[in-house]
């Protein structure tokens, strides 16, 4: 249900910008972020906005190079990704989650792959 977008190649400290649209239906009251796995390894948060856009929240590594945005007229949320490193090579993920009903429900979208070159 969440459509994600932007990956590719880049050299090492280049940018790219990852977008991920969701249904209106989830999009509007879910915290939305992307997630990056890398092989054999778990599904780690990057960077997480909370549903009106007033509070985001990033994995400490990353602060300062990555931005992730909401933008509520087309339902879409973005990650800029600024001097990327070789170590950024990996799926990236969009993730929308919600609290309903005493329960989390987590939507996801395909990956995407981010390969920087040295």
């Amino acid at each position: 249900q969440l459509q994600a977008y932007g990956g590719g190649s880049v050299q090492a400290g280049g940018s790219l910008r990852l977008s991920c649209v969701a249904p209106e239906s989830i999009f509007s009251d879910s915290l939305m972020g992307w997630f990056r796995q890398a092989p054999g390894k778990e599904r780690e948060m990057v960077a997480q906005i909370t549903p009106r856009g007033y509070r985001t929240t990033y994995i400490d590594s990353l602060k300062g190079r990555f931005t992730i945005s909401r933008d509520i007229a087309t339902n879409t949320v973005s990650l800029q990704m600024n001097s990327l490193k070789p170590e950024d090579t990996v799926v990236y993920y969009c993730n929308a989650r919600r609290y309903s009903n005493e329960m989390w429900s987590h939507y996801w979208g395909q990956g995407t792959l981010v390969t920087v070159s040295s």
